[in-house]
Order: C-alpha cells, then structure tokens, then sequence
C-alpha cells in the first residue's frame, strides 16, 4: 500500500477513528531511538538550567504551522 493510499483511507475515516490513528502515529514516534535521545537531552539541558523554548516562540511557531 502506498503512502497515497495511506492518506486516502484516512482521509475517509470518522473524526474519532482520525484521532485514534494520530494517536497511534504519536505512540509510534516516541518509541523510535532518536525522540528518546533528543528528549533525554532536553531533559538534561533543563535540570542543568539552560533556557528552553519560549512561549512565545512555541506560539510563532504554532501560527506558522
């Protein structure tokens, strides 16, 4: 099945069923070495006291999608 087919099979889902497979592709990152090493040092960074994101970069960064 191609990623086409994919998005067109979802795109014809229920809005729960869509929200059941974003859940799912969420899960599915979090598991993957490079989310947890990058999330481990971020981890790292803040309880050594460097500054995170700003709220108002996360903001920018939501409006610009």
């Amino acid at each position: 099945m191609s990623v086409l087919e994919i998005k067109q099979q979802i795109s014809r889902l229920t809005l729960s069923q869509r929200q059941e497979v974003q859940q799912y592709l969420i899960a599915l990152k979090r598991t993957s070495p490079v989310w947890k090493r990058s999330t481990a040092r971020k981890i790292r960074d803040m309880q050594a006291g460097k500054e995170g994101t700003s709220i108002e970069e996360l903001e920018a960064r939501h409006t610009r999608g």
